[in-house]
């Protein structure tokens, strides 16, 4: 028997990610409603055992179990309380998981609404990329009650390799802030190693080859370092995402009183690709920059 077998789901937010989560959920035998906002998407993911739904609601209404995946907090709070949206279809005792990136204080007052409307809330979200989600092992940071993370878990074991409840909800949000201020800045650290290593006349690619046998090495560095050295900026994961992401960390730390200065400067390093039009390129492209500056 699939361990899913039996379940009937909702999804929606079919994007990079989007997609091969929903995939692997019907491969462990759940019944899919599916929505986006383009209508395409949706239409491109229907076989047996998947549906398109018109609207969240619709979505909402035919489900138990609903996941989100789409692209930033306004996006959420439309698709769960705008026109047609999963409130005016939600089911009493329902559980909403939100696998995005969510802001956290949004994700709690969301989760209050839905509360109060008979639902639950987890936030969920993940690190791992599209590459995470295509190979189902992401890292899933979760934060909800005890019963609605247990409620979600054969859920997650579908979808990722590793799980954490952090806490309460929001605290997964708070999980994920930190860990795109990680995952930014190394990026930023990589794309300074390597041109610096480029300008000095040495070969980038045995450069990174040492620096992986040594205090240096991490996942940022074998991935997105093999993405600068060849140049294939295909995205996995993009600029612009993770612009919003870094913008939402330095608004929580704001909300605390705590300045992050390395996170602005890196930020601000995604907003100069962003108005140069390179928005939509993987967040690898950060190395672009200083190719920039050595040939402009």
């Amino acid at each position: 028997m699939k361990p899913l077998e039996g379940y009937k789901l909702g999804f929606i937010g079919l994007g990079l990610m989007g997609r091969p989560m929903c995939r692997h959920l019907h491969d462990a035998g759940a019944q899919l409603t599916v929505h986006n906002r383009s209508r395409a998407a949706a239409e491109q993911m229907v076989q047996p055992g998947i549906v398109a739904a018109e609207s969240p609601a619709e979505v909402a209404s035919c489900t138990e179990i609903l996941v989100l995946m789409v692209s930033d907090t306004p996006a959420v709070e439309a698709v769960l309380f705008g026109t047609n949206g999963v409130i005016e279809g939600l089911r009493s005792g329902s559980l909403v998981i939100d696998m995005g990136t969510t802001a956290a204080q949004a994700t709690r007052e969301f989760a209050d609404r839905l509360k109060r409307a008979g639902a639950d809330l987890i936030d969920a979200p993940v690190s791992g990329g599209q590459m995470g989600a295509q190979d189902a092992s992401l890292s899933i940071m979760a934060g909800g009650e005890d019963a609605a993370i247990e409620r979600a878990r054969p859920l997650f074991e579908v979808l990722g390799k590793h799980l954490t409840h952090v806490g309460g909800v929001g605290a997964g949000q708070v999980a994920k802030a930190a860990n795109q201020i990680i995952v930014g800045l190394n990026i930023g650290a990589v794309a300074e190693a390597l041109a610096l290593a480029e300008c000095a006349g040495v070969d980038k690619a045995k450069v990174r080859e040492a620096l992986l046998g040594g205090f240096a090495a991490s996942r940022v560095l074998e991935v997105h370092g093999c993405r600068m050295i060849e140049e294939n900026f295909t995205p996995g994961a993009k600029v612009a995402t993770q612009h919003k992401d870094l913008r939402q960390a330095l608004e929580l730390g704001a909300s605390y009183d705590l300045s992050l200065p390395a996170t602005r400067l890196n930020m601000n390093l995604y907003r100069i690709l962003i108005e140069q039009g390179e928005g939509a390129l993987d967040h690898s492209a950060l190395f672009k920059l200083y190719q920039e500056k050595r040939t402009g």
